[in-house]
């Protein structure tokens, strides 16, 4: 089973954080459109004997689109590739954007899962973040969306500025309440370049601070698995049956088709993204061409690669499969380079696998980098 990732790139504005490429001009909307739909039968080939069991609009903000647009792109994927007989179609929307009448047409779509962006529930973080909807918004959004899709979740950043534990809490409490069966949440980044570094540089905004993150991490990881939640993926909780099948596709490795700029792409053996930049993608995508760079991945690279995401999920890493996909010299290594992790109960071996601790679930991304073999020829 593979995926397909479509990249809108557009949003009703920026907010400070993010460094995803987008833009809040909505004039080349229609040619996008179009690019769009080219790309996805220029790349047919790619998966011509996969099925594709998830299908994935992010952004930007996806939402921004007409629920029409959106169907064509769905019907161009169904006209170009094999599709399984339940895929998961998800839509990332911003509450904003969610009405009534717009949740009704999406229910009437293709689409079966919605993921909205709600943040915060409090307008201080909304307002820090620059974010376009408000906290009644995020409420209204919920509510009204959990009436049509069974199949949906949220995003819930932590680790704000000012943000205190009773706060996150809160936040926590009041997802519970609107009974969200999956929840991801991210760790407020300071990305370089984004409006959120300025504002901390010139001292507008508070540091964000690593120790006020992992705080609360370990608070949402205890309040959700008390609730029945299963924190199947770093960043990711779900009820049973509602874990995100992209999500899943990508921590375990399954390959994936990257659609529209920016976009990146990975079928275990290369990686390729596409050019940020809508003009020069659509006229490229105009002249039959793809617009994008391609990184061939060495032995080395594929077992870092599998390092990073098995090591973020619920399953670990199998010491069998690293045997079997990369060798005894590798397999060895990894032993050798996970023994003072285990040491200081930040991993954990049973039978044959290696877990992350629940001491260790923040430190993962770089207890990942220190199992990375690195600088030796492949």
């Amino acid at each position: 089973m593979s995926s397909i990732y479509i990249h809108i790139p557009f949003c009703k504005q920026a907010c400070h954080y993010c460094d995803f490429h987008f833009s809040t001009s909505m004039g080349k909307k229609e040619a996008m459109i179009q690019a769009l739909m080219r790309e996805l039968e220029l790349r047919k080939e790619e998966f011509k004997d996969v099925l594709v069991d998830c299908i994935y609009f992010g952004g930007g903000t996806p939402s921004v689109l007409e629920t029409e647009e959106i169907n064509l792109l769905i019907q161009t994927v169904y006209t170009h590739y094999q599709v399984s007989a339940d895929p998961e179609i998800t839509l990332e929307a911003n509450p904003d954007d969610l009405s009534e009448a717009k949740i009704e047409a999406l229910h009437k779509s293709a689409i079966n899962r919605l993921s909205i962006g709600v943040q915060s529930f409090f307008e201080e973080d909304l307002k820090l973040m620059n974010r376009a909807h408000n906290a009644a918004e995020a409420v209204r959004s919920i509510t009204l969306s959990r009436k049509r899709f069974q199949n949906s979740s949220i995003d819930l950043i932590y680790g704000i500025p000012e943000m205190s534990n009773a706060r996150w809490i809160e936040n926590i409490e009041q997802a519970l309440a609107l009974d969200v069966p999956h929840i991801s949440a991210y760790a407020l980044t300071v990305e370089p370049k984004t409006a959120l570094e300025k504002f901390i540089k010139k001292g507008i905004i508070p540091p964000v601070e690593d120790e006020v993150a992992q705080a609360h991490h370990a608070i949402l990881v205890e309040r959700l698995e008390a609730e029945g939640y299963q924190n199947y993926e770093f960043s990711n909780f779900g009820k049973p049956g509602s874990f995100s099948r992209n999500n899943t596709a990508y921590w375990e490795g399954k390959s994936y088709i990257g659609i529209g700029p920016g976009a990146h792409s990975y079928d275990g053996k290369r990686r390729a993204w596409n050019v940020s930049n809508n003009p020069k993608y659509i006229k490229a995508i105009s002249q039959n061409e793809l617009p994008q760079d391609v990184e061939q991945l060495t032995p080395t690279d594929q077992y870092n690669e599998y390092v990073m995401t098995r090591l973020r999920t619920q399953h670990g890493i199998s010491l069998k499969e690293v045997l079997a996909l990369f060798g005894e010299k590798m397999h060895e290594y990894f032993l050798q380079q996970s023994q003072p992790h285990i040491h200081n109960h930040f991993l954990f071996q049973e039978e044959d696998r290696v877990y992350v601790t629940k001491k260790g679930k923040f430190l993962s991304d770089g207890i990942a980098a220190d199992l990375f073999m690195l600088n030796l020829s492949s």
